[in-house]
C-alpha cells in the first residue's frame, strides 16, 4: 500500500501565497508522476500541476505563472507553491501519484486533501 498525506492548507487573503507539501510513503519502488488537482463546490475535479519523475512539469491555464511544482524524489515529496492566489483558488487540493510498488504492481492514489481557502 502506498499513502500520501498532504499539508500545508489553510485561509490565506487574496494574493497571499501558501506552500503545500504532500509525502509519500509505503512500498515504494519508484514514484514515476506527482501531482496536484483540485475541486471547488460543485465544479469537477481539475489539473493544477504535475511533475515527472524527471522534473518535466505541466500546469492548468489557470495557474500558470503564478504556482510552482516541484519535487525531493530522495523523499518522495512533492510541493506547491501557490503564489498570487486568488478568490477563485478555493478549493480542496488533492495530492496525486503513480508509480511501482517493491512487488513491482503499479499504483496510483490520492490523499485525503487539504482545504485552500482564499479571502479577505
Amino acid at each position: 500500500q502506498v499513502q500520501l498525506v498532504e499539508s500545508g492548507g489553510g485561509l490565506v487573503q487574496p494574493g497571499g501565497s501558501l506552500r503545500l507539501s504532500c509525502a509519500a510513503s509505503g512500498i515504494i519502488f519508484t514514484i514515476d508522476a506527482m501531482g496536484w488537482y483540485r475541486q471547488a463546490p460543485g465544479k469537477q475535479r481539475e489539473l493544477v500541476a504535475t511533475i515527472s519523475s524527471g522534473g518535466s512539469t505541466s500546469y492548468g491555464d489557470s495557474v500558470k505563472g503564478r504556482f510552482t511544482i516541484s519535487r525531493e524524489n530522495a523523499k518522495n515529496t512533492v510541493y506547491l507553491q501557490m503564489n498570487g492566489l486568488k478568490p477563485e483558488d478555493t478549493a480542496v487540493y488533492y495530492c496525486n501519484a503513480e508509480g511501482y510498488s517493491k512487488y513491482y504492481t503499479k499504483f496510483g492514489t490520492w490523499g485525503q486533501g487539504t482545504q485552500v481557502t482564499v479571502s479577505s
